[in-house]
């Protein structure tokens, strides 16, 4: 009994003791880190929006945005601004680790967070609108483009506003696209902080106070905090890789091939799947990035020669038709928008080389297949086996593939059931010859 009691205690002690311990572990402060690294686009608004949500349901202290991006879609990157804005966490943006940048959109990213952070060596700035720049083909016209232009200035200024930085620096960054470092921005009041990583980040953050949506202040309390890691989900991070224009231009490519290689060679099946699939995913890709429409034109296009060179076989006059449109169009898919958008020439020039060697490979078999002699009709008995049926003296009849053909013999009587060789159609009359004749001439000669 007392052995029992004692089990029954120490049970009791164990479980008292992972109860307070995870009382300990609910309480413990949070700062969730969510990472972007890259160009601006829906994927990321997506994710932006679910870690701030969690961070909310799960009451962090505060939502760290570590960030390196080259710029971005304007949409995406003023959605994200939305959700920074309205978040009911303190939401700081991050420029890290060193070497990293805040350029384009990210300049309105970084201001809008309520702590806005860079690492040693990093850059912030050149926020101008490229994709009306006077190099692009899709200029806009002056009126149109100062629109734009003010838009974007006047809405940096309310970010940079509402915490209090540097507005005239902000429009800067619009207007004449200038850039500073992160000692600089940190004396032209741009940002708030210099962090060397994100443990020296997270100890300054402690009893910072920052004003929310609403005007409510919130005094951080970050000391002994834990990072949560919000990571991309694996579609979200297959979706972030397909929105990248060399894999969208990619996998355009490679739909091109196996729906071609589908064509000229029907029942592969395989290389019909994987172009299909291909296919879908570069329309998504091409969905979310600034696509010229001209060059998505000129793409389809010579598809379209491709496959009727095929299906036509012009040897040669729609391959070299498919392959000017094809690289007009990939030189112009996203002509006017910015660098970060722009093909890889050289991904280019590997893609019209792959589609030329197998255009090629096609032709080839295409006008072999027409120089080959073709026989139809009576024409192909000739030179073909057939059974003596009735004896050749020299008239009687052969057996051919079931049918019964009057036969004349040009070498003597034959007698049923020998082997001939047709030498000659004449209407429905063959003129034969007996087989082992044939086999001595052929000796003779060698």
């Amino acid at each position: 009994m007392f052995k029992t009691l004692r089990l029954v205690f120490l049970f009791g002690v164990l479980l008292l003791a992972v109860l307070m311990v995870s009382g300990v572990q609910a309480q413990a402060p949070s700062v969730y880190v969510l990472t972007i690294k890259g160009t601006i686009n829906p994927v990321l608004v997506d994710y932006v929006e679910r870690g701030i949500e969690e961070a909310e349901d799960n009451g962090a202290r505060a939502l760290i945005i570590q960030l390196d991006t080259p710029g971005g879609l304007d949409t995406a990157m003023r959605d994200i601004v939305k959700h920074i804005v309205n978040a009911h966490v303190p939401v700081v943006v991050y420029v890290a680790p060193s070497g990293s940048r805040a350029a384009s959109a990210g300049v309105f990213i970084t201001m809008a967070g309520h702590v806005a952070a860079m690492s040693p060596n990093t850059a912030i700035g050149a926020a101008h609108p490229v994709s009306i720049g006077e190099e692009g083909e899709q200029a806009m016209s002056e009126t149109m483009e100062e629109k734009v232009v003010n838009d974007a200035a006047a809405y940096i200024r309310s970010i940079a506003e509402s915490h209090g930085r540097n507005m005239e620096w902000a429009e800067k960054a619009v207007r004449e696209s200038v850039s500073a470092t992160e000692r600089e921005a940190l004396e032209l009041n741009v940002i708030d902080l210099i962090a060397y990583d994100l443990d020296d980040l997270i100890a300054q953050l402690n009893g910072r106070q920052v004003t929310l949506i609403n005007d409510i202040v919130v005094t951080l309390e970050t000391s002994g905090a834990t990072t949560v890691d919000f990571t991309m989900t694996t579609i979200e991070n297959f979706l972030y890789t397909i929105s990248d224009p060399n894999i969208a231009y990619l996998l355009l490519s490679i739909a091109t091939l196996g729906i071609m290689a589908e064509l000229f060679n029907p029942g592969l099946i395989f290389p019909g799947v994987v172009g299909g699939i291909s296919l879908l995913m570069a329309f998504y890709s091409l969905g979310v990035l600034p696509v010229n429409y001209a060059g998505i034109l000129l793409i389809v296009l010579a598809i379209g020669l491709f496959i009727g060179e095929l299906l036509t076989t012009t040897f040669g006059i729609f391959t070299i038709g498919g392959l000017v449109s094809l690289v007009a169009g990939s030189l112009m898919l996203f002509k006017g928008a910015a660098p970060e958008f722009q093909i890889d020439p050289w991904l280019i020039a590997v893609v019209c080389i792959v589609i030329t060697a197998f255009m090629v490979f096609a032709i080839q078999r295409a006008v072999a297949a027409h120089r080959k002699q073709a026989y139809t009709g009576r024409e192909e008995l000739i030179g073909k086996t057939a059974l003596v049926k009735a004896p050749l003296n020299p008239e009687g009849v052969v057996l051919f593939k079931g049918e019964r053909w009057t036969a004349i013999s040009e070498s003597g009587e034959i007698k049923a059931g020998e082997d001939v060789v047709i030498k000659k159609v004449d209407g429905l009359v063959l003129y034969v010859e007996r087989k082992k004749d044939m086999l001595s001439e052929g000796k003779s000669k060698r």
